[in-house]
């Protein structure tokens, strides 16, 4: 990572958290930009994806509103993950306005493979620190996001 000037060891603690993960999303990004190069899914989506296998079944309007987007966008993204066989949707029997998604065989494929790309990003980000130090890093970060 390059990192701006102002971020010297000497002055580690008088950094903003703000700063230290708006530089980890960029390196993220770029990161991502490169290896996502050559597939069919772009950065913003993969979070969607992700959160499908995570929950086993969900529904296109519990995905509208976790990632507060538009209902519109969340049914074309769905539309091209259907449409790339990644997921599918049908009918929620108790309420047939209800779209039920989940993923497909091919979707956990690729969801593996997601997985491998940030579980990459992630040891090289770490590769200064110890297991013990990462293992921290992880609790103190769960601190910070927790309700």
């Amino acid at each position: 990572m390059t990192l701006p000037s102002q971020f010297t060891q000497e002055n580690t603690e008088n950094i903003f958290i703000y700063h230290y993960v708006e530089e980890m999303i960029a390196n993220y990004g770029r990161y991502l930009k490169e290896e996502l190069e050559e597939t069919d899914i772009k950065r913003s989506e993969i979070p969607f994806l992700i959160r499908i296998r995570f929950k086993g079944k969900t529904t296109q309007k519990e995905l509208v509103e976790l990632f507060k987007v538009s209902e519109g966008y969340t049914a074309k993204l769905l539309r091209k993950f259907e449409d790339n066989g990644y997921i599918t949707r049908c009918e929620d029997p108790s309420n047939r306005r209800k779209k039920i998604v989940e993923l497909t065989d091919k979707g956990m494929e690729k969801t593996d493979e997601l997985f491998e790309f940030i579980g990459n990003w992630e040891k090289n980000v770490t590769s200064k620190m110890t297991d013990e130090e990462v293992k921290l890093l992880k609790r103190l970060l769960f601190k910070v996001v927790e309700p």
